[in-house]
């Protein structure tokens, strides 16, 4: 019994995702080219929160992005309203029109980025430091143009496929 009832769990849930895809944007405005408007200076604030959508961290981040004509060179500075000062450094290589690879040292393996109309899609895997270990996240990331400097990201985190936070940032772009 415990096994149907976990086989029916597991179809509903996987039924129930999210089948958005980059592509159903390709005829929206403005079109956002990433490492247009990642280069340069860009502010950012964010919320943070779990599962049950209570937020739990808050920050402000500046992002300041370097293109080469191939290559993003993306330097974050995360400043948490916990104290927390993060860094990161993305290397983001424009495939073709629409794909991205993306690098950094918390990330494992490559991210993938799709690129459509106003939207752009990030998929990767972050090691987050928890408790003094570090926890492999499963990151559905998407930003969205509103204008030309102003952006917002919705992330989803997952770790064994279940949800366990959320991530809204907005950008603006100096």
């Amino acid at each position: 019994m415990n096994k149907l009832l976990s086989l029916i769990l597991v179809i509903f849930f996987t039924s129930c995702s999210n089948n958005m895809k980059p592509i159903d944007f390709k005829n929206q405005k403005p079109r956002l080219i990433i490492e247009e408007y990642l280069s340069g200076n860009v502010k950012a604030w964010g919320v943070l929160q779990n599962r049950s959508g209570k937020v739990t961290r808050q920050f402000k981040a500046d992002l300041t992005g370097q293109w080469n004509g191939s290559e993003l060179i993306l330097d974050e500075i995360f400043n948490w309203n916990d104290g927390e000062k993060q860094t990161r450094q993305w290397k983001i290589k424009k495939i073709d029109d629409h794909n991205y690879e993306g690098t950094a040292s918390d990330v494992v393996g490559t991210a993938k980025g799709f690129s459509y109309g106003p939207s752009f899609k990030f998929e990767y895997v972050l090691l987050v430091p928890v408790k003094g270990k570090n926890i492999k996240i499963t990151f559905d990331d998407w930003i969205f143009m509103q204008d030309e400097r102003v952006a917002i990201n919705r992330a989803t985190m997952k770790k064994f496929g279940i949800k366990v936070a959320e991530l809204t940032v907005m950008f603006i772009k100096d």
